[in-house]
């Protein structure tokens, strides 16, 4: 009796370790796999990149709809095309400090 016992736990045992090779061999050919996949594909910064810090959809929102009104402003009180053209452009021009200096919170 313990000589088949002893037969049945060599066989446990002997596919056990083929069951656990054939995980280290998965596991190594999946490893290998991801770091030629991390090789290949272009690094992206993520978070902040850049020394100006991103503003909320919010702040954004409010940029553009501020903007939007300042050049419909232009072209309503300004009757030469030429001077319309200049602010607009100067308008587009300061709009970027304007904002930094607006949403600064340091």
């Amino acid at each position: 009796m313990s000589k088949e016992r002893a037969r049945r736990r060599a066989e446990r045992e002997a596919e056990q370790e083929r069951a656990r090779a054939v995980r280290a061999r998965r596991v190594t050919r999946r490893e290998r796999r991801r770091s030629l996949v991390r090789r290949l594909t272009p690094s992206m910064r993520r978070g902040r990149t850049g020394r100006l810090r991103r503003h909320t959809r919010r702040e954004r929102a409010t940029i553009l709809v501020l903007t939007v009104v300042a050049v419909v402003a232009i072209w309503n009180l300004v009757d030469d095309l030429a001077l319309r053209l200049v602010l607009v452009v100067l308008l587009l021009l300061v709009l970027p400090a304007v904002v930094v200096i607006a949403l600064d919170r340091r």
